[in-house]
Parts: structure tokens; sequence; C-alpha cells
């Protein structure tokens, strides 16, 4: 039966899309939203502006909560220093309400080379410090989840579908008005996907379920596993004409990334492009039934 659930970062992509696709389905949603972003959070729900470095606060937010869902995300330049402090913000939060805790997980756990299929057993060895920040996430998660609470960690690739921060929005699709697309790797290479209500849609049935998950439960959420090639065909189809294709530049992302923290950022991602990789589903379908996937 639906519950309340509070969305932590309401107004980013994956939070406002979530947050909506929990109150269509009959949720009651608490958005918890930075101070001054109350006017970008999802109409329909109960809007809390609160810093989430703020312990105090974002439990008084997460009272009465079921499920609380960690949808913060800072920024490329702001990742490194604030993502653990979240983490442990949300955790104390969901341990004062007794409430399920959903995490969108990523794969820079995984670490280079990627491994050509993933799925919940295979073995993390990241690369970069983003994804030795994000395996360090996912132990502090793992140790809360040892101390009762009940920790879901939802796995996927590349979200798009919604707002414009992103690599879809901000290279892949920003010359489209003028007939052009940029592709950041080979176009034979298959890259995974995953289409933001997709991947909200998949969140809510495990919210729905949570009783009957273990205390620590992960799954891999498959979304789209397609090469350059069908990507970049697809965006074609949907803008309904032809488009010229470029290859992203990487060099000045190089250049400048010893100055440039987002550059920085950016860098450590290169070598997604570079190697083929795709999410095995299998787990998840089995504990949820057909997995959501728009046509």
């Amino acid at each position: 039966m639906p519950g309340r659930i509070l969305v932590l970062g309401a107004a980013g992509r994956l939070g406002y899309v979530a947050a909506e696709a929990f109150r269509n389905a009959g949720w009651t949603v608490a958005s918890l939203v930075r101070p001054g972003r109350a006017v970008r959070a999802p109409a329909g729900t109960e809007i809390i502006e609160a810093n989430a470095l703020d312990h105090q606060a974002v439990a008084a937010a997460a009272r009465g909560a079921d499920v609380i869902l960690h949808a913060l995300n800072p920024s490329f330049a702001n990742w490194p220093r604030r993502a653990l402090s979240l983490t442990y913000s949300v955790i104390d939060a969901a341990e004062a309400a007794g409430a399920t805790l959903l995490f969108p997980g990523s794969l820079y756990n995984y670490g280079s080379p990627l491994p050509a299929v993933i799925d919940e057993t295979t073995s993390m060895h990241p690369s970069s410090h983003k994804g030795e920040l994000r395996a360090n996430i996912e132990q502090r998660l793992a140790e809360a989840a040892e101390r009762g609470l009940r920790v879901i960690i939802l796995r996927a690739g590349d979200l798009f579908g919604h707002g414009r921060r992103s690599l879809f929005n901000l290279v892949i699709v920003s010359d489209i008005g003028r007939g052009r697309v940029s592709y950041p790797g080979p176009l034979d290479v298959a890259h995974e996907w995953a289409y933001l209500p997709d991947f909200a849609a998949a969140l809510i049935r495990l919210a729905a379920i949570r009783e009957r998950l273990g205390k620590f439960a992960t799954f891999g959420f498959p979304g789209y596993a397609v090469t350059g090639r069908e990507f970049t065909a697809a965006i074609a189809r949907a803008a309904g004409r032809e488009l010229v294709f470029k290859p992203m530049k990487w060099w000045p992302i190089e250049a400048l990334k010893p100055i440039v923290p987002t550059f920085r950022e950016l860098s450590e991602s290169a070598y997604f492009w570079r190697e083929p990789h795709r999410i095995d589903g299998s787990k998840l379908a089995a504990t949820i039934g057909e997995v959501p996937r728009s046509r």
C-alpha cells in the first residue's frame, strides 16, 4: 500500500521525476529542496525547504516517513566534498524515523576496465576518486543495514529524460536545433542508459514490497544498453529529421581539468564511453515482475 515518502533533492533531475511518480501512484510525498528552490519542487507535494547538511532539519522532515529517497546530487565541483556528508545526514534521518532508505546506485563503483555484464555479484574495483567515494557511500549504507536500517539500492547507467544538467542535454543534444548531435565516444561501443520515468517506476515497485526484501537489497536496472550509433539514430527518429553526427572533443576537458573542477569530474567518466557494458536486470525482474520500459 502507498505510504509517505520523503524525497531529498526533489528539485533535481531524479528527485523531481521520482516525487511526481510517487505522487501519481498515490503516495503522500514530502519534497525537500534547498532554501529558495520551492518553486522548482513538484506541485501537489508537501514542500520543505532545508539544507540537507542540517541533520536536525532533515530528521524533522523525515518524521512519519515510511520511505526516504536519497536523490541529493551536488554539482560536479561540489560532489567530492559533500556526497559523503549528505549520506550521513540521510542515514541519521532514516534511522531516527525507522524508514526504508532508497538509494540510486551508479556504475562508477566498478572502475576501468568495466565488466561487459554487470549484476549484483560483480566485484567492485573503483578506478577513480568518484568511484571510490561511491563505493564508500554504499559501504556506509551496508553498515547502517547491519544496525537494522532497511536499505534498497537500485543501480543504473546514465539517466536521461528530464532536466538540463546532464551530459545528454549539455553535450549530446545541445546543438540539435542546428541539426547536429554530438557523442562522447566511439559509435560502435555499447553504453548503458536509463530513462528517468522508467527508473522512478521501478523505485515505486521496490518501495511497495520493501517489507519482503532483506535489510540490504541491491538491484541492477536494465535500461537501454545500446551503441552510440543506435542511440544517435534514435535521437534522429525522435527529432523527425536527419542529424549530422560530430564526435565530442575530450582534449579541452583533459587540458583544463587541473584548474576546472567540473572538467576534472567529467574526465573521470571518459572510460564509460570507450568500454562496452550493460546491466543484467534478472534479479530485479524476478523481484518486481516486468521491468518498466517505455516503448
